[in-house]
């Protein structure tokens, strides 16, 4: 009997007080359809034997598709009323690492942040700089009508009017149009991690930012050790929630540095980090994660995250809630 080959993929989109008391049928069938049309793209690929860093690319760039998700097309506004996106991924083969910030014209920043990764001698580049890149790479810049969304704009005048920095949403919306009822709090932010039947692991996050931010501000997603992080010796992880402390804890790497100086087992290590480590400061977040072996978490400190995994051995599943 031929032996199964062995991949897996988690993705995330979004943590926080998400109750289904407060979702719509409507609006929670819409989530599940969207968190399943990513788990899908990025399963077809490991299923053909991709690679991770495809699959992970592949997850996040259906979720950078959707305007429910804040990243992408669903990215929240600033103050100034634009939408800044920043991404990365990293390949745990090789620990070559991509990602980009500030960028506003830019339809797929996970596929830029790929690209400065394999095309590229840097790490990171930053707002014009990253857009010219992206340019001389074939992407076409689309305008910034593209990301406009009503929802999103009226998040951010009540974020203004209560001068607030809100975390994606600060409710839940109770009806498909988008009004701002106090049906929960979304930290938001979008990302995958995979492990390829070559054996190899690889993670990409991305994320609009928070609704009514100035001044540049930067979150966890673009930066390598914080909110993204992949290492064939431990692990791949993608983080969401508050990231100024996911910074602070440089959380991605943390979990990978216990298992790689502790011995700690993939749960042991997130365990602790997200259940300890942040909830003892009030850190707000969540991540997934997957080690060689096919060890796999899905851990969050809140009261729901917008989650999906694919197996080789099972199907596709999809869930909100607790």
């Amino acid at each position: 009997m031929k032996e199964l080959k062995k991949y897996l993929l988690l993705i995330h989109g979004g943590v926080g007080t998400i109750l289904k008391e407060n979702m719509t049928s409507a609006k929670e069938e819409a989530y599940l359809e969207a968190l399943e049309r990513a788990v899908l793209a990025g399963e077809a690929i490991l299923k053909a034997s991709g690679t991770a860093v495809e699959a992970v690319e592949a997850a996040v760039m259906m979720m950078e598709d959707s305007p429910l998700f804040n990243a992408g097309k669903g990215s929240v506004f600033t103050h100034d009323g634009k939408n800044e996106m920043d991404a990365s991924i990293m390949d745990g083969n090789t620990l070559n690492a991509g990602a980009v910030l500030e960028v506003r014209r830019i339809k797929n920043p996970i596929s830029v942040a790929r690209q400065v990764m394999e095309n590229s001698t840097h790490v990171m580049l930053a707002g014009e700089g990253a857009e010219q890149f992206a340019k001389q790479q074939g992407h076409k810049p689309v305008d910034s009508s593209y990301f406009y969304n009503e929802a999103r704009f009226q998040q951010l005048q009540l974020a203004k009017q209560s001068e607030e920095i809100l975390l994606d949403h600060s409710g839940e919306n109770k009806s498909m149009e988008g009004n701002m009822e106090n049906g929960g709090r979304k930290l938001g932010t979008v990302g995958a991690v995979a492990l390829d039947v070559h054996g190899n692991v690889a993670a990409a996050t991305s994320t609009g930012g928070m609704t009514n931010k100035r001044f540049g501000r930067i979150g966890d997603t673009p930066i390598i050790g914080a909110g993204t992080y992949a290492n064939n010796n431990t692990c791949a992880v993608s983080c969401t929630g508050h990231g100024e402390y996911f910074i602070r804890h440089v959380v991605a790497y943390d979990i990978s540095a216990l298992m790689e100086y502790k011995q700690l087992t993939l749960q042991q290590a997130a365990d602790h980090v997200v259940h300890e480590k942040l909830k003892n400061l009030h850190g707000e977040g969540g991540l997934v994660a997957v080690d060689t072996k096919g060890n796999y978490i899905m851990s969050f400190n809140t009261p729901g995250m917008y989650r999906g995994i694919a197996t080789a051995r099972n199907k596709c599943k999809v869930e909100i809630y607790k």
